[in-house]
């Protein structure tokens, strides 16, 4: 059986991220948004990254949100997107499309944002269980894809703005889409079984 509901990481990771925002608010003296102290210690800053050698903060700052806003939006999303992917991964696929998609997202935002502008939040991992999530669905039962590439990018469209990592959607999303084609394509499909029944009257 191919779910990991049991371990309930959906829950963990909204939990990592709540308990995370509570220790940077507490930190930087502001619940409301995180002091930019913390966004430049834990999320990801280019310049400190490539010139001085912070690679922790690829990973780190998937768990930094800029405000009380920001992480409620991404923790309602993870909590939609991640429950349906717990029904379709197992436990290691789970954390593979999570975290392969947030690090690809921000290793994407390392290679074409500015190097001054720093980059916070889950939404690259989470637009990646979202697009595995998506093809999976109707990958694994031999369905076309196409309406679910076209859900997909509809989404990432509707996600852009001013303000918006939209390198790092893009990221996830890819990395999310491929891993979960790759994943439903190695399932063997369901069996079925139709049985019918017929009678006979004997003379």
């Amino acid at each position: 059986m191919y779910n990991s509901q049991k371990f309930k990481p959906t829950y963990i990771l909204i939990a990592l991220n709540i308990a995370f925002y509570i220790y940077t608010s507490v930190v930087g003296g502001n619940f409301l948004n995180t002091h930019i102290d913390m966004i430049v210690l834990y999320g990801q800053v280019n310049e400190l990254v490539i010139y001085y050698g912070q690679y922790y903060q690829l990973f780190t700052s998937m768990f930094v949100h800029a405000s009380l806003a920001h992480l409620a939006g991404n923790m309602l999303f993870l909590l939609i997107f991640g429950l349906r992917g717990e029904e379709m991964f197992s436990l290691p696929e789970y954390l593979l499309v999570y975290f392969l998609g947030g690090l690809t997202g921000n290793l994407l935002s390392l290679v074409l944002l500015p190097l001054n502008v720093p980059s916070v939040g889950a939404s690259g991992a989470i637009f990646a269980m979202f697009g595995a999530a998506t093809i999976y669905a109707r990958r694994s039962v031999r369905q076309s894809i196409i309406g679910a590439l076209i859900y997909a990018f509809f989404l990432l469209l509707l996600s852009s703005g001013i303000g918006v990592n939209n390198f790092a959607h893009i990221g996830g999303l890819v990395t999310g889409l491929l891993v979960g084609y790759v994943l439903a394509a190695r399932r063997k499909p369901a069996t079925s079984y139709t049985i019918s029944y017929s009678y006979s009257k004997n003379p």
